[in-house]
């Protein structure tokens, strides 16, 4: 069975409707899942690694508003009958997955009501992240915002070591990159986490998830 726990969760009928359909790929950095007012033909079930979905105003900085890793998809708008993408989505941390065309998840969700239940319950997941990550950015400080976001991609990854930029986080976070770079001197000040070049290592998760300040929540289960 694959490592992605939508799919390991099925039983073998229900993935035996996917599995002729699913091919392996890996998913290198910034690799487009998903592109914002395009029509979703792709579905991606990811094994490692995970991708960023981005969101874009008008004249304004992008802002990350989900993460999504071993525990999901994109392709939620399949699952909602729906074909085109609100945001873009592109990977962050390289990995590898399973695609399957958008039709063939549709013809198996039409043909089963615990498939459809499986990403029902995914796309609840992934809901509840985004509107914490909403209340976090509107109501947290930047060294709580950094916690969280780093213990979420934690959670994604095997290992502690993290392959990100202060320029990436800036991004993330939709802060100015100064912020981000006095915010990780501030974890790693207390001994949370250590820096060197484009790379970011977690050597105290319980100390970050007490930094995060209550706005962390494990959802990649």
């Amino acid at each position: 069975m694959p490592s992605n726990r939508i799919l390991s969760r099925l039983s073998r009928q229900e993935f035996a409707l996917l599995e002729p359909h699913l091919e392996a790929v890996d998913l290198p950095v910034r690799k487009t899942l998903e592109a914002r007012r395009k029509r979703i033909d792709q579905v991606y079930f990811i094994e490692s690694g995970f991708a960023s979905v981005v969101a874009n105003g008008t004249n304004k900085p992008s802002i990350e508003v989900g993460i999504i890793g071993r525990e999901g998809m994109n392709g939620l708008a399949i699952v909602m009958g729906h074909d085109r993408a609100q945001h873009d989505t592109y990977i962050q941390v390289a990995g590898h997955g399973l695609r399957i065309s958008a039709a063939k998840l549709r013809e198996a969700d039409e043909r089963s009501m615990i498939l459809h239940r499986a990403m029902l319950r995914y796309a609840h997941a992934f809901l509840l992240q985004t509107t914490t990550t909403a209340l976090a950015n509107g109501r947290s400080k930047i060294e709580e915002r950094a916690a969280r976001w780093l213990l979420m991609a934690d959670d994604r990854i095997d290992g502690d070591d993290l392959p990100l930029t202060h320029e990436f986080l800036s991004l993330m976070l939709g802060t100015h990159r100064p912020g981000v770079t006095i915010a990780l001197q501030a974890l790693e000040k207390a001994g949370l986490i250590t820096t060197r070049r484009s790379h970011i290592t977690i050597i105290d998760r319980k100390g970050l998830e007490k930094s995060s300040n209550g706005t962390y929540i494990r959802s990649d289960r």
